[in-house]
Parts: C-alpha cells; structure tokens; sequence
C-alpha cells in the first residue's frame, strides 16, 4: 500500500487538484493577502496615515542643524501630499456606484440615462474619462419586427417632413420669425361637428375615440377604457389605480373633496326666439307651467338651472330619453317680450342643453326635427367638443374652487358681482346649502398664473357673528340681484380664452416678479369664462355638488391646480373615475344613468352590453367553479334559474323574446359621423321607464289603476337585516297568506311559503322586551350557552349534541332551507337589482332595482292594501343562490 500523502503536501502543490477552487468573492471568509474587507481596510488606514520624521536628529550638541531640519520638513510636506492624494484615490467611486444595491444594474455604466438624474452629469464625465463606449439610442439598430416598422414609419415622417419644409421656403409662404396661430375652429349649425384635431403624434391613438382634455393625467394615476373599446366614443378614467373605496367615501362625505372630468358630457346650444325655444323645449319634456309664468323668471334670466327629463313623443305616447339640465344666457330682458317695433326682427336667445353622452343622439336627432317646425327658426348647435365640465363634491369642495378660481379683475372695484358672491363664500362646507340650482356666472384669469394654489383663509367655525353673515347672504343671495356674465355663450370669447401664453413664458414673468407675489396680468392675458352651477340630492344631509363649465381647453390648467390645492383639513382632493362616480351616487340614494334606467334607450343598451360581458366571465370559469343555473335548487321541488342567471331578464317576466338574441342593436351613442334625417325604424324596447312622480300618484290613488304591463320604474331597496345584493338579484313581492292559499285552488301543491313566514323575519321594534336573565330557566330553554357557563359544562354539552339520538341528518333537509323561508314562485317576481352592494354612509346592505308597475299594484288588490305598512316589503335573492332576504323598498 503506497503511504498517505501529507495533507500539508496535497494542499501547498496545485498541480495535483482534482477540483478547481470556488471563486473568491468579497464575502468569503477565504481571502487572499490582496483581496477582501481586511485588505481595503489596510488601503483605507494606510491613505489615511502621513508618516513623519522626528526633529531630533536636526539637535546636535545643542545646536540645530538647518541642513537636516529642512530635509525632515521636506519630507513631511512629500508625505502630507502624497496622503491626501492617496486619501482622494482610496475611496473613489464611480456614479453608479452610489446607487442602491437593489437600483444597480449591468447596463448602469454605460448608459447614463439608467442613473438618477443628479448622478447623470458625473457619471458622463466619468464615462468620458474611462473612454467607456457609451449606447446612442438613435444609433442602435432595431432588433425586433415592430422596432424595425417604427424605425421605418419614423425615417419616412422625417423625409416628408424636410419635403414640406422645402416646398414652403420654396412658395415663400412662411415669413422668417412670424408663425400664424390656427384659425377659429368653425362650428356648423344643425350639424355634428368634428372633435379636435389631435397632435400628429397621437392622432392614431384617437381614431375610434376621443380623448379628455386631462387624458394625459389621468392615463398614469387611472385605470382607462379599453382602446379598442371607448365607452361612448371617449376614453375615460374607471377607477384609480389605488385603494379608492373607503378614501372616496370619506372625502366626498367626512373630510377631504372629490372631483370628476366630466367633459364628455354633451351640450347643445339652441338659439332664436323666445316662443319658438319655449315650443320646443315644451315638445322635449320640459311641461311644467311654473316655468313660463312668473314663477320661472329666474330660470328665464339665466340665473337658475332647471333639471329634469327630456322625452319624446310617438303616437302621442311620451317615451324618456333621460336627465339633463337646461339654463339660459344670462340677460336683462323680459322673457317672452316684444320689440316696439313689430317689422323688426324679434330678438334671438340662447339655452344650453346638456345631456348624457349615451342619450345624445337621440336628442339631437329630435331637437333637430323639432327645430325645423318652428316658425321663427331655431338653431342648434353641437358644443360637445367647444365646452368642458369639472364636477366636485365633498366638504372642501367650496374651499378648493376658491384656492384656484380667482375672478379677472384689474382693481376691487370692477370686480364682476357674481365673482364678489363667489368670494363670500368662505365657509361653506356643502353645496347643497346654496339656493336651489343656483348659478354663477364670471371670468377668471390663467390659474397657472396663481400656480402653485395658496391655502384660502377660512373663517373661524366658532365665530358666531362670521356664521351668521354667511347664513344671511346665502339667504338673500345677492347674485340674484344682478346679472352674470354671458361670455361662455359667445363663440370668440371662448375662441380667445383658449389662446393660453406658452408656459416658458408664464415661467419668465413668474421669475421677474417679486418673491411671493404673483405677476401681473397683461393684455395677452384673455380671461376665461366659466359658469358654476349647484345641485343638491334628495337626501337633505347629503353633499351638493359644484359643476364647473369652462372651455375646453381650459380645463387641463384649471385641473392641475384642481388636484394640487392644499386642503385645510389636509391632504388634496382626489380625483375619480366612473365607479367612484357610481360609488357616491349609490351613497347618497340616488339611481344613476344609465345603469339603474333600463327602461330607457341607453339604459336597457347598457344592460345588453353587461349580459355579455357577464356571461363571457361566466363561460371562462372552469364548469366545477361556476354556477350551474339549470340545476339550481329553489326548494319545494323547484329546479333551476329563473330567466339567465347573468342577466336582468325582463323579458322574462313578460314572457317575450330576449332583444339581445334577436340580433336587434339599440346603440345609442357609436355613431357620430353620420345622423339621418329620417332615422330608420328601430327596435322597439320590451320596457318603458315611469318617472317618479306618476309612479307615486298611482301608488296613492284610491282605485289603484293598472298601468301598461312593460311600464317599470326605479326602486331603492334596504335589507332589514344582514346580507347584501349583488346586481342581476330577483326581486319578488310577499306571498299570499295562509288563509289566501287554502282557499285558492290555483296554487301548484308544491310546499309554498306565506306571509306570515316572511313578515316573523322583520327585526323587533325598540319597544319589544328584553332578553332574559343567562341564569333563569328561560334562558336555558332558549338553546344558547350562556357566558359564564364553565369549560367542563361546554365540553358535556358539546359532546352530548355530537351523541344526540336520533343523529341530525347530514346533509341538511333541503326542505326546511336551512332555517329560512322559500322564495316564492315566480308569478311573484316584480323585478331585478341594477346596483347593489354594502353601504357605508349607512351601514347595511342597499341596493337599487326596477320593478314592474302591474306587479305591485296587482299584489296591493290582492293583499289589500294601499302601500301601507306592509305594501311596501320586498324580497330578494341574488342570483344562483336560494336563500331570499326581506327588504323595503321606496320611491327613487
């Protein structure tokens, strides 16, 4: 046997190694004598040190010898220079160096952009130092198929773009140093007009769209609309980006505000002659007398807002097209007066229309065909892409409009006095407070010229005397007193108001100004016009709402001041998005268009375009993670869904074909590019939405008419106890009771539930009596454990229910429905839920539905009843679920 080798021998010889050694790294606990902590540590102590020479050797006998001493000082000012150049050298680090570890990147040095800007300039020269190859993004070669059709479309936009620019030198067109601003958009009366000519580089994003006049902002902080699928031709926001539910509540009802771009809502501009606006305001719905007499005098001089719904006549049978709001131009005049001179022309108004995008072509279809009836003529116009709209509400609403809005004034004195009324309004925490669909009309300066906003002084809340004038002048509310400026109805004001400076020199007017002032306004400053208008909910604690109307291309400034206003509460306002829009109408109690309309043209398209989408959700779910509707058990022997799960099958109840499977389209609002005069025959709806007043007159009539089959109206609902509904719920009215069902003989033998079952589910009273004693025998009766029962006890207890004799059958009897009533049949089926979910503002399940007229008027005779104490209990069910829940229902 040869003899072992020394371990000592194996380790010192490196030729005989089977194995190579790891590679040695920083961290590693073997280092070399050159490398690791230990060895930058010794650089480190060694550029710090400076050695020194002891002056004793320049002492000789007493006596100093120059020659030596100055050699010794020599060499100690060698030694200092050259520590502070090792000193300089030992901790040098390059720029990418002093980025975080998790931020470094392979690229970092050798692209500057991959550094942070304040390390960009230092890195670069390092770069220039070293000689290190740098990356030129113009000079790289493309590397995928779309990066090589970019390069392409890019290199033959820079040669037609050289082509146009010689052909222009060449005609001698440009002058040198004078460029010509684009001419005012022209705007054609009685017909569609175009939307803005987008920037070439995002004229192919806007093709099948428009976008908003904060797109931009909203495209990095928002959830958009699908590109190829806008909602009514524009892309806007859905929701934020972030958590928004909670905050959103809080800030639209406690503290803080919310404000929406609203600027694709629709405005139509009617002009001509008091009688002809007042016929055909009169053909659209707008019946109520108190308008046209003196009543309405207000309204008539521009200085209310009317709201409410527009219809349609066919067959003299009035179909609603949905909610808008009209107000005046601002004027002096009498409504309705006559000029002295009767062969003079009689003057002409005008009135804005504005109106839910979804519902704007089949107003403007009508408007059109009702302006050419009436003599004098009217004119319409379309204003959908010439005005823009900022909505905003919450407790800081009124304090953010007054941080950014600041009235175009040279002096105090000439100041507007709807401006003056709208700088009193320090203090005002809801808009609702205002009168009434109150207006104010003004023009403000460039916001970006108060850039960034300045916190408003807000009065002090304990102030008695302070409160008491602000409660005073909304009381008498001066602005009724004069006139509000008509600016935003005239075309070449607005034309001007949105002839913005360039923001560089907003930059260099801000940096020739004194430190905190502001620049003065100069004669290129145009002011912009803007109207504000109030509306307050039904709900009388609940937050108004200011709407803001200004040009369209005022509103992106107007906005960034908007979201950047510092709160006095704290924070900023936030900004949301179409669910944050529906989230704080469903708070407030109010139905929403177009969701929770059905019975309307958008409403019953919104509702097709949904059965889609749900039923595709429902289709990608594996089939052992979804409902299965056909086999859904209802209990009392019951199988199967009532209509399609995924949808509010209103067909259903009246037992007709679905729309949506006939392949008949009720679009409203894609079509922009084209309206007929005669506009073909369409589809007619199998549900006609009731207002709300005729739904009210008919619950409190005394002979309960039965109104037309497909006649629905809008419901809100409340769950009496725990639960909450999901859109697409059924709605069902209480059964017969038990006397009502012996003595029927209709009635399928199935076991059916009543009444009484339901009406034992609604919670006690405050009146009723109190629990029992734990320790009492009632207590014990009631199968409950009480607290302070001992753990043996509950042990005893626990085991004894385990052994109960006979066993409690498993599964659970169907029959019995785990404790809770049967839904009724589907006879007794009024409706379905178009919103539902928790509340917060109060703290329990709510949901808002359509209902069938003849369905609940037909249970009042059966019951009874006149919409008493009882009339008015509902039960819903989501659906694919069996257990129903009872709630009221009440007018919306």
């Amino acid at each position: 046997m040869p003899p072992k080798k020394n371990p000592a021998d194996s380790t010192g010889s490196s030729g005989n190694k089977k194995r190579k050694e790891p590679p040695q790294s920083s961290s590693s606990n073997q280092k070399g004598p050159d490398k690791g902590r230990d060895f930058k540590r010794v650089k480190i102590n060694d550029a710090r040190s400076i050695l020194k020479q002891s002056s004793d050797a320049a002492l000789k006998n007493g006596e100093l010898d120059v020659q030596s001493f100055l050699k010794s000082r020599e060499f100690e000012i060698k030694a200092l220079q050259n520590g502070i150049k090792k000193s300089k050298g030992g901790r040098t680090t390059r720029a990418f160096q002093q980025v975080p570890r998790d931020m470094r990147r392979r690229t970092a040095s050798h692209n500057v952009k991959r550094v942070p800007k304040r390390l960009q300039k230092r890195a670069a020269k390092e770069m220039k130092d070293d000689k290190t190859p740098t990356v030129d993004q113009s000079k790289r070669k493309p590397r995928t198929s779309r990066g090589r059709l970019r390069a392409e479309s890019a290199r033959r936009l820079g040669m037609l773009a050289a082509k146009k620019k010689t052909m222009k030198v060449k005609s001698g067109d440009k002058v040198s140093g004078i460029e010509t601003r684009p001419a005012r958009p022209k705007i054609r009366k009685n017909k569609l007009n175009e939307p803005p000519k987008p920037k070439s580089k995002f004229r192919k994003r806007q093709i099948h769209k428009t976008w908003l006049p904060t797109h931009m902002w909203h495209a990095k902080r928002a959830r958009m609309t699908e590109p190829k699928n806008p909602l009514w031709r524009f892309s806007i926001p859905l929701t934020s980006t972030e958590k928004s539910y909670r905050p959103t509540h809080r800030a639209g009802g406690a503290r803080g505000a919310v404000a929406w771009d609203m600027s694709y809502m629709s405005t139509i501009q009617l002009e001509g002659p008091t009688t002809s606006l007042e016929k055909l305001l009169k053909a659209m719905g707008v019946t109520e007398q108190w308008l046209w007499e003196e009543k309405g005098t207000k309204w008539r001089h521009g200085k209310r807002t009317w709201s409410g719904w527009l219809s349609r006549n066919i067959t003299d049978k009035p179909i609603l097209i949905g909610p808008s709001s009209i107000f005046w131009c601002p004027t002096d005049q009498q409504s309705g007066g006559e000029p002295a001179n009767e062969t003079k022309k009689p003057p002409s108004f005008q009135v804005f229309v504005r109106i839910h995008p979804s519902a704007f072509l089949e107003t403007w279809a009508e408007m059109l065909r009702l302006s050419k009836l009436q003599r004098p003529a009217i004119h319409i116009e379309d204003l959908r892409f010439e005005i823009g709209s900022i909505d905003i509400t919450g407790p800081g609403s009124t304090e953010t409009l007054l941080g950014i809005l600041h009235p175009y004034h040279q002096s105090e004195d000439n100041m507007e006095q709807h401006a003056k009324t709208f700088r009193s309004l320090a203090g005002v925490t809801n808009p609702g407070s205002l009168p009434s669909n109150s207006l104010l009309a003004f023009s403000i300066m460039d916001p970006r010229l108060r850039y960034p906003p300045r916190p408003v002084k807000m009065p002090n809340t304990s102030d008695e005397e302070a409160n008491f004038a602000l409660f005073d002048m909304l009381s008498a509310w001066p602005a009724d007193s004069s006139t509000g400026s008509p600016a935003l109805f005239d075309r070449d004001t607005r034309f001007k108001a949105t002839r913005l400076p360039a923001q560089k020199s907003l930059n260099r007017r801000k940096a020739l100004s004194q430190p905190g002032d502001y620049p003065s306004i100069q004669a290129t400053d145009f002011p912009i016009p803007i109207m504000l208008l109030t509306s307050r909910p039904a709900a009388t604690s609940a937050q108004g709402t200011w709407t803001l109307l200004a040009p369209w291309k005022c509103i992106l400034p107007i906005w960034y001041g908007l979201v950047h206003y510092p709160l006095s509460s704290g924070g900023n306002p936030r900004f949301g998005g179409l669910q944050e829009l529906r989230q704080i109408y469903f708070e407030q109690g109010v139905p929403w268009f177009p969701v929770d309309f059905p019975g309307t043209k958008s409403g019953f398209f919104w509702e097709t375009e949904e059965r889609v989408k749900r039923k595709k959700e429902w289709e990608k779910r594996p089939k052992g993670k979804r409902v299965e509707w056909d086999s859904l058990d209802l209990g009392g022997g019951r199988k199967g869904e009532i209509g399609q799960g995924w949808a509010c099958d209103f067909e259903r109840v009246l037992g007709v074909s679905s729309l949506s499977d006939s392949g008949k389209s009720v679009d409203t609002s894609q079509d922009i590019q084209k309206t007929p005069e005669s506009p073909p025959k369409e589809a007619e709806l199998p549900i006609e939405h009731v207002p709300k007043n005729i739904f009210s007159s008919l619950l409190s009539s005394s002979k309960l008419e039965l109104p037309s089959p497909s006649a629905v109206a809008t419901v809100r609902i409340i769950l009496t106890s725990c639960g909450i509904a999901s859109p697409c719920a059924r709605i069902y009215r209480l059964p017969q009771s038990k006397s009502s069902q012996d003595s029927s003989m209709t009635r399928s033998n199935t076991q059916a539930t009543t009444r009484e079952q339901w009406l034992s589910l609604l919670p006690s009273t405050s009146n009723s009596k109190p629990l029992p004693n734990p320790n009492s025998k009632a207590a014990r009766n009631l199968g409950r454990l009480p607290l302070s029962a001992p753990l043996p006890q509950r042990v005893r207890l626990l085991a004894q229910s385990l052994l109960q004799q006979p066993p409690l059958p498993y599964p659970a009897n169907k029959e019995e429905g785990d404790g809770n009533p049967l839904v009724p049949d589907e006879e007794d089926l009024i409706g379905f839920a178009t919103t539902g979910e928790f509340n917060l503002a109060e703290g329990k399940g709510v949901a808002v539905g359509t209902v069938f007229l003849s369905k609940i008027i037909e249970g009042f005779r059966r019951d009874g009843m006149k919409g008493g104490k009882d009339g008015r209990l509902c039960i819903v069910r989501n659906a694919g679920e069996k257990i129903g829940r009872l709630a009221r229902w009440e007018v919306v």
